[in-house]
């Protein structure tokens, strides 16, 4: 592997996009250290460590910026959201539905409306957390909360621009990459209290052993089913065009167990967190805010089933978006392709329909798994319950790590060197 790192490393148009990624985080981390000016960080701390639920996971998901009010304390939430609102509406919207297929023209108009509907959200986002940690401000005054609300738009901004220039120049998926960035730089800090914890016997020495055998066994399962895919044989009828002959091939169509990756999760935490975002905005002593803390707070059941139905309804969604059966099988009938023991035509699009929705259905349960048995272990043991990397996170990492590292390995093997498998 450490030759395949050298080897692209001599590649001047792969090191150009190595650098620029790595510009782009240096920048992401610089953003996650500057405070907003006027706040009391020491308030805003104290608030993320007693809300351990909501706040502790938006603060891994920001990289520790929300806890310090940086600039870049919002993260790519709203670049997220705005996402899932975008994706959701082209279904249902018969003129976004015309424009995503309508080429790359019409991909730019809806990524323009994206961006549009991401400063909306970050604005909402800024002014709620604002009025919510009102008593963080040194300033409480009109012009300070509009400069704090202000800067805080600006940064969910900048990291929007940033992580699609990374997507655009660099390796990899741009926001994949700010959110993986933004877990790995909480996990010192967490390893660092949880040896504090054992230290001061607060937690017995004989949970680290199982943590770490856990989140070997994780990483493992993880690492097993994003291998995983059933391959359809395709054969392809021999035709004579002019004076050569065409066909008689045979080849396989490759339909992954997880097609739809970490996308599921990431969407499914940001719409079952908003619940406790938006509570978190109102008064603690509100019929809202007591009704959120009692029924959709992260350890409650209904919580639990759902983050489990978002993640199974996401990955659903995004396995019709990557994978259109109707589509595969008309481009195989009008190349003389057909399906072992299957006619073409609609009979194909259905088979190919049904193979897709089982092995949907167990990726998706795949992902709920691995996003909620962490949270029920730490309900049952309430010692590991504050732990900042999660199965979601966990997740995240690995699969944000084989994306890019896949990435890397077909530019490396665009130019004739060996990949990172001997």
């Amino acid at each position: 592997m450490f030759e395949t790192f050298k080897n692209a490393w001599k590649i001047p148009e792969v090191r150009t996009k190595i650098l620029f990624t790595l510009l782009t985080i240096l920048i992401y981390r610089i953003g996650c250290k500057i405070p907003v000016p006027g706040v009391d960080v020491g308030y805003i701390a104290d608030q993320v460590t007693s809300n351990s639920t909501f706040l502790g996971l938006f603060n891994v998901m920001s990289g520790g910026a929300f806890e310090s009010f940086a600039v870049f304390a919002l993260g790519i939430t709203p670049y997220i959201n705005a996402s899932i609102i975008l994706n959701l509406l082209t279904m249902v919207v018969p003129a976004l539905e015309r424009l995503s297929k309508e080429g790359e023209e019409g991909r730019k108009k809806i990524s323009t409306y994206e961006r549009y509907l991401t400063v909306v959200l970050a604005l909402i986002m800024a002014v709620g957390f604002t009025l919510s940690m009102r008593e963080a401000l040194i300033d409480d005054g009109i012009f300070s909360i509009i400069f704090v609300v202000v800067t805080l738009t600006a940064g969910s901004t900048l990291l929007m621009w940033l992580g699609e220039r990374a997507t655009e120049k660099g390796i990899g998926n741009g926001t994949s990459v700010i959110i993986f960035v933004g877990i790995v730089s909480r996990v010192v800090p967490t390893a660092q209290t949880l040896l504090a914890n054992v230290s001061a016997g607060t937690i017995p020495f004989w949970v680290i052993p199982l943590l770490v055998i856990g989140v070997v066994l994780m990483f493992a399962a993880i690492v097993f089913i994003d291998g995983g895919e059933r391959k359809i044989q395709v054969n392809y009828a021999k035709r004579v065009v002019g004076r050569k002959m065409y066909g008689g091939q045979s080849t396989y169509i490759p339909m992954k167990v997880n097609a739809s990756g970490v996308l599921p999760i990431i969407f499914a935490v940001s719409v079952a967190s908003l619940p406790q975002m938006i509570a978190g905005w109102v008064s603690p002593e509100s019929g809202f805010a007591t009704f959120v803390a009692k029924w959709l707070s992260q350890t409650s059941v209904i919580y639990l089933v759902v983050y489990a139905l978002l993640i199974v309804f996401f990955s659903y969604f995004y396995s019709q978006v990557s994978f259109n059966p109707i589509e595969v099988s008309k481009n195989l009938k009008e190349n003389g392709g057909f399906v072992t023991g299957i006619r073409p035509g609609k009979p194909t699009s259905d088979y190919l329909m049904k193979i897709l929705s089982r092995i949907t259905l167990v990726g998706a349960l795949y992902l709920a798994a691995v996003a909620i048995l962490p949270i029920i272990v730490g309900i049952i043991f309430p010692q590991i319950s504050n732990m900042a990397i999660g199965g979601s996170s966990v997740m995240i990492l690995v699969s944000v790590a084989l994306e890019t590292t896949n990435q890397l390995e077909s530019q490396i093997l665009m130019r004739n060197y060996k990949g990172f498998l001997k």
